[in-house]
């Protein structure tokens, strides 16, 4: 008989219940990449994670007897509601064994939870900051997850919400480049070029990670500008960017990260990173040793994939050469170092221009992640 319990975020044994479940479910899954057990930990805890200070979260698991067969997180992120001028709930970390049953307890309970807090419209994977992986990936499960910047679930955890009267809201995707081919038109660097003559536009380049850190907040200011019109922002704290950003230095190649600036005002940024995910595989128990922070950091230096998970320009200089001057410095930075590999990750299907300007450099869509919802 399946049984679904409230997780006492306060009970280590119940928590570590909820944490450890995807390292059984998917210890023989050759592209999944295990996460830091103590960042989940992290989300469970009030004290820690910046989204309890504002907003609510509980969380559950299903038990089959003794055993944990699934989990679900559900949120009110009460910001997003206020600012959208909404009534919506939202689910997060489910996973669960190949059981119809065991999905239909869950999302009952996550269904009724929503219900009872006055919410209108129930949707998800959406996390706890929009730095979290939204959807259930639906193509591409050939390849390995870009470390845990995008879901990674069973190709049956769709299929489950379809059933249960859940259909699409919005699709992701992630595109591949092969680094040797990536080019931009000529016509890019021509307008790019004639941007930075011209001086107002600069790129400003780290050279230490001590001077990045330095910059970490202002970034996560940018971001609270630049993606305002998107349907998933909320303006973050101070808090949520900062812890968002906390071990950003740590994985970060301080030359892969740009800044534009506008009259030395900054309005756009680069996120791009080495992708560790193999030095994460190396250490399935997803636990930080010595050993694995020494392999983290050398998977920094050797690994070659790149990652770009953070680009944008504040909409009102798009038509200033802001756009062209952005594409420009993602062709230098994807040719830099030694990269073979590279992955945009996490485009909505509703940033359109972004969607075709990528299309038209050769850029291939080879992953899909959908946000699924339902009315309550």
């Amino acid at each position: 008989m399946i049984t679904i319990h409230k997780v006492d975020t306060e009970s280590k044994k119940e928590v570590k219940e909820f944490v450890d479940l995807p390292y059984r479910l998917f210890k023989d899954v050759p592209q999944w990449v295990p996460p830091l057990k103590s960042g989940v930990r992290d989300t469970l805890n009030r004290n820690k994670h910046p989204f309890h200070e504002h907003s609510d979260a509980d969380f559950f698991v299903a038990k089959d007897g003794d055993e944990v067969v699934g989990r679900i997180a559900v949120l009110e992120n009460k910001v997003y509601n206020q600012y959208h001028n909404k009534k919506q709930a939202s689910f997060y970390l489910y996973d669960s064994v190949d059981d119809q049953e065991v999905a239909n307890k869950l999302f009952e309970c996550a269904l009724d939870w929503s219900q009872k807090r006055g919410m209108e419209y129930f949707l998800g994977p959406k996390g706890f900051s929009p730095f979290d992986g939204y959807g259930f990936q639906v193509e591409g499960f050939e390849h390995r997850q870009m470390m845990n910047l995008m879901n990674y679930n069973k190709e049956n955890y769709p299929k489950f919400v379809e059933n249960l009267g859940f259909t699409k809201v919005v699709d992701w995707v992630s595109s591949y480049a092969d680094i040797a081919e990536f080019s931009m038109p000529e016509k890019i660097h021509r307008v790019a070029e004639k941007v930075r003559e011209q001086g107002k536009f600069k790129v400003h380049k780290f050279k230490s990670k001590s001077e990045l850190a330095k910059f970490v907040p202002l970034i996560g200011q940018t971001y609270n500008k630049t993606f305002k019109n998107n349907w998933e922002y909320y303006p973050l704290t101070q808090k949520e960017i900062d812890y968002a950003f906390k071990d950003v230095t740590m994985v970060a190649i301080p030359d892969l990260i740009k800044i534009i600036t506008y009259k030395d005002e900054i309005v756009g940024f680069l996120l791009a990173f080495p992708d560790i995910s193999a030095a994460f595989q190396r250490h399935p128990k997803g636990e930080l040793t010595p050993a694995m922070a020494v392999d983290l950091l050398h998977e920094v230096n050797h690994s070659n994939w790149v990652d770009f998970d953070g680009i944008g320009v504040l909409p009102e200089y798009h038509g200033f050469g802001g756009n062209a001057l952005l594409f420009d410095e993602i062709e230098k930075t994807a040719k830099s170092h030694h990269f073979e590999h590279g992955e945009l990750t996490n485009i909505a299907e509703t940033a359109v221009q972004m969607r075709k300007d990528l299309e038209n450099l050769g850029v291939k869509p080879y992953k899909n992640h959908r946000i699924y919802g339902k009315s309550i």
